[in-house]
């Protein structure tokens, strides 16, 4: 009787370890187009985790992804990202064109883009989607340029990056 309680335990316990755990990671990928003169940026962000941040002192819920999903859910989206999401390309604070969204399973994608951009000297990124509400996410930055391949690792302690060519 001893012995299955001892299996029992060696086999529950690490079942609760795996599912108690959560990461908590977003992923941007920035991309300067010189033919286009163009930055284009994908942000992709957990949904549960996002709807929980932004769900925070709203009256009524966003519901993500969902049947009931408000129909101006872009409108929010804009907000939250203008506040959490700033870049400043050549010195200059830029105000990216919101394209769209994609919803895939359970991440949402943000399609933004800098148009008018046509000399690349620096970039400079603060991304602080979700670490007030999530200490540990780590929010991953991966800027492209020509061949040149660069990453960033920001987190609620270092929120931001700056590369210069």
């Amino acid at each position: 009787m001893k012995f299955s309680k001892y299996i029992i335990v060696l086999f529950v316990i690490p079942l609760f370890a795996f599912s108690l755990h959560k990461y908590y990671i977003s992923l941007c990928e920035i991309e300067y187009i010189k033919e286009e003169k163009s930055v284009q940026i994908t942000i992709g962000l957990f949904l549960d985790d996002l709807e929980y941040s932004m769900n925070k002192g709203l009256n009524n819920k966003l519901y993500l992804a969902s049947e009931d999903e408000v129909e101006n859910i872009d409108d929010y989206y804009k907000k939250y990202l203008s506040k959490h999401f700033k870049v400043t390309v050549n010195d200059s604070l830029q105000t990216y064109t919101y394209v769209g969204k994609e919803y895939d399973d359970d991440i949402v994608r943000f399609y933004l883009e800098f148009p008018n951009i046509s000399e690349f000297k620096s970039i400079s990124i603060t991304n602080t989607c979700l670490v007030e509400d999530f200490p540990s996410q780590q929010n991953i930055i991966k800027i492209k340029v020509d061949h040149f391949y660069k990453t960033f690792y920001l987190n609620n302690k270092n929120a931001n990056c700056l590369l210069n060519f």
